[in-house]
């Protein structure tokens, strides 16, 4: 008896492995080449943004933001009054920012006022005194002319007296009460001219009298300017537009003038980088140069800006005990130079992270200030184009 055997057939599985098989050798046969070919364009790529871009950026992450921060302190002494804005709140010039009291600066203020009316008064009335003297000295002018008026007629009595006296026309007695009037008019003219020169002499005292008096008048006008400034210190103003922080001033307390109450740092438009490269990397860095500023605390978040001014010496020179390299065994250390680097004020006014002190990493494109950075796939793109028209 003959049985019929059937043939098996192949699982539905079996199939789908197979293909998914073929599906894998074919992947790993074009896995190579494509990427020898990306390997290829990646070198390219890269060979052409370093050649055209890459190797004139100078770059150096020992940068940080700084400002000129103002630390405010009291002119005067005093207590706190009132404290007129809050941490970290912006401010604009010569907004107040801190009150003290000012009720005995305004009694100085009235007490040097009054002086300076006193003073003023003892001005007036020196010239005053002086106006009178004139007027004496005057008086005395007119009395050496009434003198010398009585001299020559009691000269000219006792002459006429003296002939009359020799024909024996007159006595004795009138010829001698004629010589006496004679004398007593002399003594007359000289008493009528030394009151003159002692009037002119009180004169000079007088109008020294008046130089005094304007100098304490001046004193003391500068003595209440000096009371007013003191009142107007009593209040303390932000000196520029900017944000208080570091408040350090309480309500009652006593300040003097070397007390730091609070600060003032500037606005994000008015800070800049300072960027410590080496020397290596000075060669052809100079002002006007683009930058590009990446923050430590957003590294997507970069700004531009442009190389303002190399600083006069490396920051070694600059510290406090400056390196001698003369004594002792020598160590060659490669020297960092301060670069001031400003950035773009209306990037700056958008870029939230702007706070002094905080760490950046600094690129300066050395090319020239017309230069524009394309960046790694701008620089493709512009090759690309000039190979495919």
């Amino acid at each position: 008896m003959n049985a019929i055997t059937e043939q098996p057939q192949p699982a539905p599985a079996d199939t789908q492995t197979r293909a998914t098989d073929r599906r894998s050798r074919l992947l790993r046969r074009l896995w190579r080449p494509l990427a020898g070919l990306a390997a290829v364009i990646g070198i390219g790529v890269t060979a052409s943004w370093w050649f055209t871009e890459g190797r004139y950026i100078e770059s150096t992450d020992n940068a940080y933001v700084q400002g000129d921060i103002a630390v405010l302190s009291p002119r005067i002494e005093g207590d706190v009054a009132a404290i007129k804005v809050a941490d970290n709140q912006r401010v604009r010039a010569s907004d107040p920012l801190i009150v003290l009291d000012p009720t005995d600066w305004r009694s100085r203020l009235a007490q040097a006022t009054a002086a300076a009316a006193e003073a003023a008064a003892a001005v007036e009335t020196a010239q005053r005194q002086v106006g009178q003297q004139q007027a004496t000295i005057e008086a005395a002018q007119a009395a050496i002319v009434q003198a010398q008026a009585e001299q020559a007629r009691a000269t000219a009595d006792a002459t006429r007296s003296g002939s009359l006296v020799v024909g024996g026309w007159a006595s004795r007695q009138a010829n001698d009460q004629a010589i006496a009037d004679s004398r007593k008019a002399n003594a007359a003219v000289v008493a009528a001219q030394a009151q003159k020169a002692a009037a002119e002499q009180q004169l000079d005292v007088l109008r020294a009298q008046v130089v005094q008096a304007r100098a304490r008048e001046q004193n003391a006008a500068a003595a209440a300017q000096l009371a007013e400034n003191n009142l107007a210190y009593t209040v303390i103003r932000a000196p520029f537009d900017g944000i208080a922080g570091n408040r350090a001033a309480e309500l009652g307390q006593h300040v003097t003038p070397a007390s730091q109450l609070i600060a003032v740092a500037p606005l994000r438009e008015q800070l800049y980088v300072v960027a410590n490269f080496k020397e290596t990397q000075l060669r052809h860095m100079q002002p006007g140069m683009k930058v590009r500023l990446v923050p430590d605390i957003d590294p997507g978040a970069a700004v531009d800006g442009r190389v303002d001014s190399l600083a006069p010496a490396t920051g070694a020179l600059f510290s406090l005990l400056p390196p001698e390299n003369a004594t002792g065994n020598f160590t060659k250390v490669v020297q960092r130079v301060p670069v001031k680097l400003v950035v773009d004020p209306a990037q700056a006014a958008h870029a939230q992270w702007l706070r002094a002190g905080l760490s950046v990493t600094a690129e300066v494109d050395t090319r020239g200030p017309d230069a524009q950075r394309l960046g790694l796939f701008g620089t493709a793109a512009a090759t690309l184009e000039h190979i495919v028209p």
